[in-house]
């Protein structure tokens, strides 16, 4: 029979009790001094730099709020906070929802400041009947005080604004070009479109083949409307392959010219 191996683990003896290693209690506490250290520096510093706020920069090119509005702003969002515990997201905000600010970045200028640079929104129209649009779509509200009268009226249902604007964009240069401006485009909710010149003309396009009657309008009947202006009181470009003109006054009746409307119009 085999012997057993003896087992090399020593055995506690009856009464003799678990210990801890011996610790480094010297170099522990040498560690826990220097982290406090360092702890009480950085909150030291941390006070120091977080200075109150005595001076705000602003930049920006402003034609219809002023650098005096966007300074108080900031300084209503920044009462009582220091350099350091400013929430600079919280000042963006606030001067985000200023009529005609379409972007604003605010940052740390050391040791007491802040610098904030501000962009203005591009109005090219008026919108329905309370807000602009800018070149991308895109709605705010402006100060009624400050809208040039000069810019065109743009109205359709919710969320077309961008189609809107992008239509107006495209006939914009070319009805300059012809000596007359447009005043106002409207989508109704039922997809049809409507211009108006500044002559007074009203022109219907419907809302079936609309690229193509815009594209015949621009080729063939906007040079009609320029040179009879006083005369029409509407263009209906609601025809398979022309168009009808409304005359107004002295020209006593509807007339289809000879380039104009051939088939019944339609929507």
């Amino acid at each position: 029979m085999l012997n057993r191996r003896r087992s090399n683990r020593r055995r506690a003896e009856p009464g003799e009790r678990w210990q801890l290693p011996p610790l480094p209690w010297r170099r522990l506490g040498a560690i826990a001094a220097a982290l406090a250290v360092v702890g009480a520096l950085g909150g030291a510093a941390l006070l120091l730099l977080n200075q109150p706020i005595e001076r705000i920069r602003v930049d920006g090119r402003f034609q219809h709020i002023s650098a005096l509005d966007v300074e108080k702003t900031v300084r209503g969002q920044v009462r009582g906070a220091g350099l350091v515990s400013v929430r600079l997201d919280d000042v963006r905000r606030a001067l985000r929802l200023m009529p005609w600010v379409a972007s604003a970045t605010v940052q740390r200028s050391w040791p007491r400041g802040l610098a904030v640079t501000v962009t203005e929104q591009q109005a090219i129209a008026r919108w329905n009947s309370t807000d602009l649009v800018n070149a991308h779509g895109e709605l705010f509200a402006g100060a009624a005080r400050f809208v040039p009268p000069e810019l065109p009226q743009l109205s359709g249902p919710v969320g077309t604004e961008a189609d809107v604007v992008a239509r107006y964009l495209a006939l914009q240069d070319r009805i300059v070009e012809s000596g007359t401006r447009l005043t106002a485009l409207r989508l109704d909710p039922r997809g049809a479109w409507e211009l108006q010149l500044d002559n007074g003309v009203v022109v219907r396009f419907g809302r079936r083949q609309v690229d193509e009657r815009f594209a015949r309008f621009l080729a063939v009947a906007l040079r009609l409307v320029c040179q009879r202006a006083a005369d029409i009181a509407y263009v209906d470009m609601r025809y398979t392959n022309g168009f009808a003109v409304g005359w107004r006054g002295a020209a006593g009746h509807q007339a289809n010219e000879s380039h104009a409307a051939e088939g019944k119009a339609n929507g």
